[in-house]
């Protein structure tokens, strides 16, 4: 994702400066970047330093580090543990040692489901695409994709478990309607593995784009589009082999109407509030729509 952000001022162009001013707007003075309260908040500080990276301009490494170094283990969800890999990936400066590596594997165990899959919170029965989605990229992060690897198998059939009839996947099983975010996720973690192609998810995705607003919806029947789903889905359809051609110009569009002068971009019509984890949407969609 960050390799097809950074082709994003390609359509920001004169832009592209008023973006990073906003990211750096939102460097707390702790060193984290704010969530959407003005807090500084892990999370955040992962797509803060990821907008910067894909910008090509400088992270405030001497300000982050303190405030990624801060953590303890024990007080973070998976979400939150997956950032912290981020981080440390993203940034090598921050000393990563074997100690804090194998730290955050036992961590990571701990939110592994009784069906062998991981969700977000410790203890669960069953787990969710985004969960697995979220253990992959620790893996990765932390240059140990063999671990990953050993599990593809439980991971083909856990997938498998989590199709909908509708052609694309589910986050939570039981549920029968196939979500965007979730099939993503799910196309992703195919491809990672090598997994078979799934075009009925391509289908299912495509089935989602609203003709008349010029983006992606996550649900079938959602009312409005949105900027993470239309991210999302172009970033799945793009490792499907589907061409983006027919939805360039409408997600532009729609984009466009998400875009705020001050540098970044709302979620959706009827937020109000901007934010870095939607700057980084903004620039992966653009930068999937620049090719």
């Amino acid at each position: 994702m960050l390799q097809v952000a950074r082709l994003a001022p390609r359509l920001l162009g004169e832009s592209t400066d008023l973006v990073r001013d906003f990211v750096l707007s939102q460097l707390h003075e702790d060193g984290g970047f704010v969530d959407r309260e003005g807090k500084p908040d892990l999370y955040y500080t992962v797509f803060g330093i990821d907008c910067l990276i894909a910008l090509q301009a400088e992270v405030p490494r001497e300000r982050v580090a303190p405030y990624i170094l801060s953590f303890g283990l024990e007080e973070l969800d998976l979400v939150h543990l997956s950032c912290l890999a981020r981080a440390h990936a993203a940034l090598p400066q921050i000393q990563l040692t074997s100690e804090r590596r194998d730290a955050i594997l036992e961590r990571l165990e701990s939110f592994r489901s009784a069906d062998g899959a991981f969700h977000n919170g410790a203890g669960r029965e069953t787990g969710t695409v985004y969960g697995y989605f979220l253990a992959t990229g620790i893996y990765q992060d932390l240059g140990l994709g063999d671990l990953a690897a050993a599990q593809r198998e439980a991971l083909m059939s856990f997938l498998q478990a989590m199709e909908t009839p509708d052609g694309g996947y589910t986050n939570e099983p039981l549920i029968t309607v196939g979500a965007t975010p979730a099939t993503a996720a799910a196309v992703t973690l195919l491809r990672y593995f090598d997994g078979p192609t799934r075009f009925a998810a391509a289908e299912f995705l495509e089935s989602l784009f609203d003709r008349e607003n010029g983006g992606f919806r996550a649900l079938p029947g959602a009312p409005i589009p949105d900027l993470l789903s239309t991210a999302t889905a172009l970033h799945a359809l793009v490792g499907l082999q589907r061409s983006l051609e027919e939805f360039q110009e409408p997600c532009l569009g729609f984009i466009d109407t998400l875009w705020l002068n001050r540098g970044s971009f709302f979620a959706h019509w009827a937020d109000d509030i901007l934010d870095c984890e939607y700057t980084f949407y903004g620039l992966l969609a653009l930068g999937h729509l620049s090719v």
